[in-house]
């Protein structure tokens, strides 16, 4: 099978359908659908099911599109092997970081690197945890950082372990408190981050271990928009304790989460079984210095 045919079938499945997929590989819509009737053709039976514009997956589609993941993994795992064998002087760290929490946490991190290593070139993805896990099976990315715990096939380094905390409205009933608990907001209704940040997974997770379905009035990726929806009473949101300091807002109470097994563990993952390059392996260190414990703030 070609690879590029393969490539094209995995991002029709990502993004849902042949356009979407056109402009993130930047190839026309007709290139797109062309390959993926190549390996259509080849294996002998359809693996997408079209519906207006969007597709889903046949139940060929699904054997072939797990399949694929590991087939460009090992791919980038193979030229990343050789690269090493050659010894490049130069070379590229293709590294994914979430928005929330990585100008704190990887800046630092950034900065060293550079020093130390000035001809490496970082191909940063900024993208929500989980399309970070995503994109670590297929090998698009080296290296990512996400939320423990993670999907199973990925070894991890902690970086940063931090309570959450519930971002309330002034007005809220629940305010006055000091701790706050799911129960204290069964009635009120959450804004959370867009599906691919891991910490929704987090959420939806500890407020169904109460029995709690919770009810979801908007999303976003911005956390000063969010903020904003807080502090207009819309709903209730949760972030990490240390990036809730960094934004104050009148209008909005902060209150630490008093549940067990909820807090914002931050890592660095990769696929257990991968290939880590030089470079990988320098980005990995340099966290290992900065957070050699993966400590909580105590303060």
């Amino acid at each position: 099978m070609d690879i590029r045919t393969l490539r094209a079938f995995v991002e029709v499945v990502r993004q849902g359908g042949f356009s979407q997929a056109a402009k993130t590989v930047f190839v026309t819509q007709s290139a797109i659908s062309k390959a993926v009737r190549q390996l259509e053709d080849e294996i002998g039976i359809p693996l997408l099911e079209r519906i207006g514009h969007s597709s889903r997956m046949t139940a060929a589609g699904e054997v072939v599109y797990a399949r694929a993941l590991r087939i460009l993994a090992e791919r980038e795992d193979l030229l990343a092997e050789l690269d090493e064998i050659r010894g490049l002087k130069r070379g590229a760290l293709h590294l994914g970081l979430p928005p929330i929490g990585s100008n704190t946490l990887f800046a630092p991190v950034f900065a060293i690197y550079r020093k130390r290593f000035p001809g490496i070139d970082i191909r940063l993805v900024e993208q929500g945890s989980t399309r970070l896990e995503e994109m670590l099976e297929s090998g698009d990315i080296e290296l990512g950082a996400s939320l423990l715990p993670t999907m199973a096939g990925f070894a991890f380094q902690p970086v940063r372990c931090e309570p959450l905390v519930a971002l309330l409205p002034a007005t809220h009933e629940a305010a006055h408190k000091t701790r706050i608990r799911f129960e204290d907001l069964a009635d009120t209704a959450l804004i959370l981050f867009e599906k691919g940040f891991a910490l929704n997974r987090v959420l939806i997770t500890a407020a169904r271990r109460k029995n709690i379905e919770p009810d979801i009035a908007a999303r976003s990726s911005q956390i000063d928009f969010i903020t904003e929806l807080v502090a207009a009473n819309l709903g209730v949101s949760f972030l990490p304790r240390m990036i809730a300091r960094q934004r104050p807002h009148p209008n909005v109470r902060y209150i630490e989460l008093n549940e067990p097994d909820t807090q914002w563990d931050m890592a660095m993952i990769w696929r257990q079984n991968g290939f880590l390059s030089h470079a990988a392996r320098a980005w990995l260190e340099i966290v290992r210095e900065i957070y050699p414990a993966s400590p909580t703030d105590p303060s």
